[in-house]
Parts: structure tokens; sequence; C-alpha cells
């Protein structure tokens, strides 16, 4: 990759379907989209969703400067090698590394005026069992549908969930805070570039939502839940949702991915040996 790369189009994803050749039997389908939203004059948002990385950024910038971060950002991932060629053998710490080059990267492209965030999972497997490796940085998120329950694996990287976790708002509050849209951590800007992870056995219909926050910014995760408990296909549960967050108000451009694993083979009482 080019220390200065040429800007990237607003979106970028690759196909997603069955396990790669010598895999075990764990099976993907994904669906995926984006939209600029009715109120923004162009969408800074990018993803990767290639089996086995499916991620969203959210770039922060203005003036095409935020599209280029969140380019950068999934462009690094989509060049590591370990992802790249569709093997399943990736680990935190080389999830971090590409990270912190595409911080640098970011940083020389922009000068510094421009950032992303980063959220989603990498699919990885520990003596043959397939787990979920979640990572994020800001407030991007990630969530999983799970026998019919919906569950937020990420924790966002802002200020008001700062004042959550205090307990100096509720959650309902943070919804609506003025400040809800500052982030503490990102890429190509601010000191903290580290992200997050945690490492999730796969489990069989395990159905993994990564957004950006112009998804989470229109729908509660009640009605996120609903459309995808009741749409199984997932590329027309990713309409649904990018749909009915434009009819919500569309303030921010909008990015979904939805991504369905079945025929998991079965995790032996092993999750608990695995580490990120």
């Amino acid at each position: 990759m080019t220390s200065k790369p040429a800007p990237v189009p607003p979106a970028s994803a690759a196909p997603s379907g069955t396990a790669p050749s010598g895999a075990p039997s764990l099976r993907l389908n994904s669906g995926y989209g984006t939209d600029r939203g009715l109120r923004r004059e162009m969408n800074e948002d990018s993803f990767i969703a290639a089996d086995p990385v499916f991620a969203v950024a959210d770039g922060m910038g203005g003036h095409e400067a935020g599209e280029i971060a969140s380019g950068i950002c999934v462009r690094t991932l989509a060049e590591v090698p370990q992802l790249a060629t569709g093997e399943r053998a990736a680990t935190a710490d080389i999830v971090q590394q590409a990270l912190q080059q595409a911080d640098a990267d970011i940083r020389e492209a922009t000068g510094s005026r421009a950032g992303t965030t980063l959220s989603g999972v990498v699919v990885v497997e520990q003596s043959g069992i397939p787990y979920w490796l979640v990572l994020n940085i800001g407030d991007s998120r990630t969530y999983r549908l799970s026998q019919g329950q919906l569950s937020q694996l990420s924790v966002d990287h802002s200020e008001v969930q700062e004042l959550v976790n205090a307990g100096e708002i509720t959650r309902a509050e943070a919804a609506v805070h003025p400040r809800r849209h500052v982030v503490t951590r990102a890429l190509g800007t601010g000191d903290d570039t580290e992200a997050d992870y945690s490492l999730l056995p796969v489990e069989e219909g395990d159905r993994i939502l990564v957004c950006s926050d112009g998804l989470n910014g229109e729908l509660d995760d009640e009605h996120i839940a609903r459309i995808l408990v009741s749409e199984p296909d997932p590329q027309a549960a990713v309409d649904q949702l990018i749909q009915a967050a434009l009819r919500s108000g569309g303030r921010d451009n909008v990015t979904c991915i939805v991504v369905d694993a079945s025929n998991v083979a079965d995790a032996g009482g092993a999750a608990g040996q695995a580490r990120p």
C-alpha cells in the first residue's frame, strides 16, 4: 500500500458465501449495503464483507477527507495476508498491526485532518473451532442475534458511553445527548488507536450485524431486532434496516452488514481455551 493512496469509493466490498476450500463445515451467508442518507452531501462510510472479515468504517472529517480515511482503513484490512487469502488464521495482534498501519497512512494522506471508526468481526479458527473475533474502535457497532435475542458485542468509545458507565446518564438519555457523536478513540486522529477485541465461539444460527452509527442513531435496538428476527435473508434484512433508518430521518450515512452462520462444527467445550 502506498503512503498516500488515491481516494477510494465510499464503500468497498467483496462477495462472501461458503467457507474457504479445506476449512471446516462453517458456512457464512452475508448481505451488505450503504446509503448516503437524506442530509449528507457524500458517503464517508466504507466497508469490507469478504470471508473472513466483515467490518464497517465510518469516516470523519468532511470535504472527502473522511471518505479517504475510512477507505484506507478497509483497504488495509483487505490486504492483510491472513485475510486476503480467505484464511481464518488471523489474531488480534495481526489485526492491530494492520490498524496501526492504517492509522499512519490516514495521518499522512490527510495531514491528520480526518479519522475513522471501525467495528466488525473476523472469523478465526482455533483447533478447528470457529470464533468471532470482535474488534471495535469508535462508535460503529457490532451486534449478535442469537436464539432470538439481540446483544451489542462492541462497546462505544464515546463521551456519552463514558457518562453511562459512570452512572451519570441512562442509555435512553445517551441516545439523545447533544454530544452523542463525540468519539474518544479513532484511527487517524487522537492519541488512542488501540481497538478493543473479544473472542466468542460461533454458534449455530448466529446472525451478526455490523453498522455505522447512521443505523443505531435512527433505530433503537428493539426496532433493529424486529427486522433481524423477521427477515431470514441477510440481504433483505440489510435493505430493510437501511430503509427504516431513512424513514426515521436518515440524518447520517448508514451502512450495514448482516452475516449468518450455519453448519457450525461442535465447539466441544473448547471456548474457554481460546485467546484473542
